[in-house]
């Protein structure tokens, strides 16, 4: 049951995350910056469209692959790696919605938004780490068979 509502949260999460990247596709200038610090590095907005698409495209395609892989019996996996998958496409909705926001012309407090990108971080790595986790205390705990 996890596994289906996994599933449909994935698919809505990838439909969000097309939605982000179309929309701020619109309100990017010809040329972005994407990190100041590292020599005023720019791509154009085509570039970094099609960057993402393709980084979005790779990320979420391992979906279908991790479901031919792995057996009916391993839904618990297929659930986790549904949610990985989810979270890995708020950090792109946040990142992408970031890099929007420091190419506009607006005024804005930028360490204001450092807890909601470093917030969506902490949840894909705590999501990343679960699975570790739970599959070491189940087998700490896990009676021998005779």
């Amino acid at each position: 049951m996890a596994f289906k509502i996994f599933k449909v949260i994935w698919v809505l999460s990838l439909m969000a995350v097309l939605a982000s990247l179309f929309y701020v596709y619109a309100s990017l200038p010809e040329k972005v910056v994407v990190n100041e610090s590292a020599g005023n590095f720019s791509l154009g907005r085509e570039q970094l469209f099609y960057l993402v698409l393709a980084v979005l495209a790779l990320v979420n395609a391992s979906v279908f692959a991790v479901t031919r892989i792995y057996p009916e019996e391993a839904d618990l996996f297929k659930a986790w790696y549904y949610g990985l998958v989810l979270f890995t496409n708020l950090f792109f909705i946040v990142a992408l919605s970031f890099i929007s926001l420091y190419n506009s012309a607006e005024k804005f407090d930028y360490p204001r938004i450092g807890p909601i990108i470093y917030g969506s971080l902490l949840l894909l790595i705590g999501w990343a780490m679960a699975w570790p986790f739970y599959r070491l205390v189940t087998g700490l705990f896990k009676k021998p068979t005779s």
